[in-house]
Formats: structure tokens, C-alpha cells, sequence
């Protein structure tokens, strides 16, 4: 399975209006949005990702429908899955909440390849 374009539409509309820089990259067999070359949120299978601090992340994971993020056999700390039931229409609340986070990191660079 690929992932859920549906989710990628409903996400794009609301990126488009409030966060037009925002950066979508392939990543993890989905796609991820990244800010200031952070990951804030994404896409796998049929779920949503959203990255945001540990202390919060360990609120929402009290919540039905959110997981934390693990498909390698070792959960991300601060990394969160929500399923279609957890996020509904409207998935604006959890990309906010992985942009604040992302937001609050420090930028980026390109990385120099050589060749």
C-alpha cells in the first residue's frame, strides 16, 4: 500500500492557505512536510504522522486513535500516528501542533554531498 492520498489533498488544501513554503519530500515509503528542512508532519499508509515534544506527544497518546510512530520495532519519542478516526475532516489542530514544534527547532542547512 502506498500512502493515502486523500489524507495528501486534505493536507495540501490547508498547507497551501496557511504555510505556502512548506516543503513535501518522500520519506519512510510516504511523503513528509517540512519546515526550514524539519519534519512536522506526513504521511504513511493510512496514517497521519505529526511530530511535536515528547511531553505533548505522551498527552495525545492517551487519546484513541494515535499511536506513537513505529515501523521499525523502535517508537520515535515525540512522533505520533493518528489513524482516520483520530483526525477526522479536519486535520488542521495536528498539523498546527507539528508545525509549532517544528517551528521551534533550529534550521536546516543543505547538506554538501560529494561526489
Amino acid at each position: 500500500m502506498a500512502y493515502d492520498l486523500e489524507l495528501e489533498k486534505q493536507i495540501d488544501e490547508v498547507a497551501a492557505k496557511r504555510w505556502p513554503k512548506l516543503e513535501k519530500k518522500h520519506m519512510f515509503g510516504g511523503i513528509c512536510y517540512l519546515t526550514s528542512g524539519n519534519m512536522s508532519f506526513g504521511i504513511w499508509k493510512d496514517r497521519l504522522i505529526v511530530r511535536t515534544d515528547a511531553q505533548k506527544a505522551e498527552e495525545k497518546l492517551k487519546l484513541e486513535h494515535t499511536s506513537p510512530f513505529d515501523i521499525t520495532g523502535r517508537p520515535m519519542k515525540g512522533w505520533l500516528m493518528v489513524s482516520k478516526e483520530g483526525y477526522g475532516d479536519n486535520v488542521q489542530d495536528w498539523l498546527e501542533m507539528g508545525m509549532d514544534f517544528a517551528g521551534s527547532l533550529p534550521v536546516k542547512g543543505k547538506k554538501v554531498r560529494f561526489a
